[in-house]
């Protein structure tokens, strides 16, 4: 979208990431702009602006200090603002091919190239693909896949160990359960005041389902809501203490808790040393103590033996 020029309602930019099914766009509604994942008939957004009290768009216009947004009166009700370009004005607005961020670019005569002065998403996490499907972006901006025990050892670089994502006439399936992990995609179809149960439930029922996310608040007991997925993507790491329970469907018999098995191997095998070394302690302890006192015995025998001598 270049400078100076206008977008109606109702009206996307869509972008093709390579080597990928789905799809980004940009997309102009009357009560916001958004970012949109397309993979298949699911459609999720992953980052929104909206103008404040509610205020209806008629049309976007790209300005040389920002993006514009107008009503039906072309009354300008809200404005993207970029930063850093100085007196360098705005060039285009674009959507990336690979990682569907969107930006406002100016031409920065220092470095001779078209730099970004605003960006949707800032960090690597909160961008749809950060990560491979079934994968997990960390707290470092790092990937990680969901640990899974599949019968496919070394099933290639993918995080789903060797199956699809669907699940319809596969047999009965099982949700793996996260915590401290959500997903960036939003407008997902959302059931409210449900418990944890029947969101995994919900999920379990539909085949078409991949995954679920249930926020309960940071009390445990406010918002009880649950998002279901058809795609596992988008998923990364939150700090926590959040409420939030990320749930993976899975092949029957094929999950394993995440990182919890290990933690208890370690506690066991921790456990088991310190037993060990207490025991030994002990052990060694009373050999001294009876050491010593055969040495005092003996002691007390020679010198009795000097005095009666």
């Amino acid at each position: 979208m270049l400078w100076g020029q206008r977008l109606n309602v109702a009206t996307r930019l869509t972008s093709f990431p390579t080597n990928s099914t789905a799809f980004y766009s940009f997309e102009i509604q009357h009560s916001k702009i958004a970012l949109y994942l397309s993979s298949g008939k699911w459609n999720y957004s992953y980052w929104e602006f909206q103008p404040t009290k509610s205020r209806n768009i008629t049309f976007i216009e790209l300005g040389s200090k920002g993006l514009e947004i107008f009503n039906d009166k072309y009354k300008k009700i809200a404005q993207i603002s970029s930063f850093g370009t100085q007196f360098q004005p705005l060039r285009f607005l674009a959507l990336g091919n690979k990682t569907g961020n969107m930006g406002l670019y100016f031409y920065s005569p220092e470095k001779r190239s078209f730099e970004a002065a605003f960006q949707a998403l800032n960090t690597t996490c909160d961008l749809p693909l950060a990560c491979r499907p079934y994968g997990i972006c960390t707290l470092s901006n790092a990937c990680s896949c969901i640990r899974l025990l599949t019968a496919k050892k070394g099933a290639g670089s993918d995080c789903n160990g060797g199956f699809s994502e669907g699940f319809c006439d596969k047999g009965q399936p099982e949700m793996l359960e996260l915590s401290g992990v959500s997903s960036v995609l939003r407008t997902a179809p959302k059931r409210v005041n449900v418990s944890k149960e029947t969101c995994e439930n919900l999920c379990l029922q539909d085949c078409k389902c991949a995954a679920a996310l249930y926020s309960a608040g940071k009390d445990g007991t406010s918002s009880r809501e649950c998002f279901t997925y058809g795609l596992v993507s988008g998923v990364k790491q939150v700090e926590r203490g959040t409420g939030l329970t990320f749930m993976v469907k899975v092949p029957n018999g094929t999950r394993v808790s995440h990182g919890k098995s290990n933690v208890k191997k370690w506690v066991l095998v921790m456990v088991g040393v310190i037993d060990g070394l207490i025991i030994l302690l002990v052990i060694g302890g009373l050999g001294y103590c009876l050491v010593q006192r055969r040495r005092r015995r003996r002691r007390n025998m020679l010198a009795s033996d000097n005095n009666n001598t």
